[in-house]
């Protein structure tokens, strides 16, 4: 069922997309008279379709391979390289026979409606639900790095303070882009000191690998245990929920990290606990798994002080259009670190299956719509790659028409045309690759 929510999500999701997509490239085509012979979600390859109708000249209709969809408009070399539309002299209402200046706005439409529509998103979200965050110099035991924190010399109980000499507001800023991009530096409290302590620039590659818990978390304090897993070796050791956890082996422990850490230390050992129940002391011995858990569940973040900040109709738009823009850019940085081998490409896109494991198996509503905003602005900047065959290909063929005065010859956008092809299929090939390996491996 978790698997039909998640398709289900992910099919959604992409359709909106791709048909306000395609929309911006509909509708600027019909403001200039350009004709449009088909609007398809999804591709009907081969002329296999689902379901098609015909209005007003044009044909509408849903595709069976859903890999993005498209509009067909006359008198353009485009993916279905349909070439003997172009044998005849330009009609008025062709593609090819509007200027340069036209032909731009056209192909630059679906680009400039999926941005709208991410401001849109987080616009609205930004109203409804507002923000909210823990406060950075509110968190009085600072920081529990994990395995990445560790390696690049943070130490629990340290204290973020700034990130390239920019106070640190709130915690979710360490686990932004500014930092996870790397080449960053941190100010770090430390006791009575301050250190500066160097984010590489491949700690990308590094989360993507292990998960952003591994780098760092708010440090809290242990509370009751608040749940049990079924057949799990805490609940076959006799723990309930509500216990209290003392110590580890006689060793106390305060904090969760330094629980966790002492668990994950006796991998495939037994372990005795020091626990309260009922004003009373337990030793209670326990089996650690494999993966070095018991089996219980302890509210990590509870009594973390949280604000949350609220915002009017006017005052969430620039909110909203700042999240939207650091999003774009974000994605545009991080392709600059696969360009520059930074991070590896396998580790840097997300294929359907990955995307559609993000929607998760439930629906929450404010979740979605946050997916959808994010991959908007993603799909926005992917199309803008000066590529053949995508949108910032034509961009660029275009311009280069401009400055020279005439257009690029049919021969030449043809090669083209296919030359991008084999290069969006090459990389559609190798994202779907690494997305089936990435969750067949885990």
């Amino acid at each position: 069922m978790d698997g039909l929510v998640m398709t289900g999500q992910l099919l959604l999701g992409l359709s909106i997309l791709i048909i306000l997509h395609e929309a911006g490239h509909f509708f600027a085509a019909r403001a200039f008279g350009i004709r449009v012979e088909k609007f398809y979600l999804f591709f009907d390859a081969w002329g296999f379709k689902l379901f098609s109708f015909n209005y007003k000249g044009c044909e509408y209709g849903i595709g069976w391979l859903p890999l993005g969809g498209y509009v067909k408009i006359s008198g353009m070399i485009d993916e279905s390289m349909d070439t003997e539309q172009l044998a005849g002299p330009p009609e008025p209402w062709e593609f090819r026979s509007k200027p340069a200046w036209q032909r731009l706005i056209v192909m630059l439409g679906g680009v400039t409606v999926n941005i709208v529509l991410g401001i849109f998103i987080f616009w609205m979200l930004t109203l409804k639900n507002g923000e909210t965050f823990i406060p950075n110099d509110k968190l009085p035991d600072g920081i529990a790095p994990g395995l990445i924190g560790k390696e690049i010399g943070l130490q629990s109980g340290d204290k973020i303070t700034a990130v390239n000499g920019k106070p640190v507001a709130r915690f979710d800023e360490l686990t932004s882009s500014k930092v996870l991009l790397g080449n960053t530096e941190l100010s770090v409290a430390r006791g009575a000191e301050t250190k500066t302590i160097q984010v590489p620039g491949n700690i990308l590659e590094k989360v993507s690998d292990l998960g952003i818990a591994q780098f760092v978390e708010p440090r809290v304090k242990l509370s009751g245990i608040a749940q049990i897993a079924p057949g799990g070796n805490a609940e076959k050791a006799g723990i309930q929920v509500g216990d209290s956890i003392l110590a580890v082996n006689t060793k106390p422990v305060v904090f969760y990290d330094e629980f966790k850490s002492e668990v994950q230390a006796n991998k495939n050992k037994v372990i005795t606990l020091s626990l309260v129940r009922d004003n009373k002391t337990l030793e209670v011995p326990t089996n650690v798994a494999e993966d070095g858990t018991i089996g219980i569940a302890v509210p990590q973040y509870f009594n973390l002080p949280i604000e949350t900040v609220e915002y009017g109709f006017i005052g969430s738009l620039p909110v909203g259009a700042s999240k939207a823009w650091g999003s774009f850019m974000d994605n545009a940085k991080g392709l600059g670190k696969v360009a520059t081998g930074q991070v590896q490409a396998n580790k840097a896109f997300t294929g359907p299956i990955g995307i559609a494991t993000m929607f998760g198996g439930t629906v929450n509503w404010v979740k979605f719509w946050s997916l959808v905003g994010l991959l908007s602005m993603a799909l926005a900047l992917m199309n803008l790659l000066p590529i053949p065959a995508l949108d910032g290909g034509h961009a660029v063929f275009l311009i280069i028409e401009m400055i020279k005065g005439k257009p690029l010859g049919d021969k030449f956008m043809e090669r083209a045309q296919m030359v991008g092809f084999v290069i969006l299929v090459t990389l559609m090939v190798f994202v779907f690759g690494s997305d089936i390996f990435k969750h067949i491996i885990n």
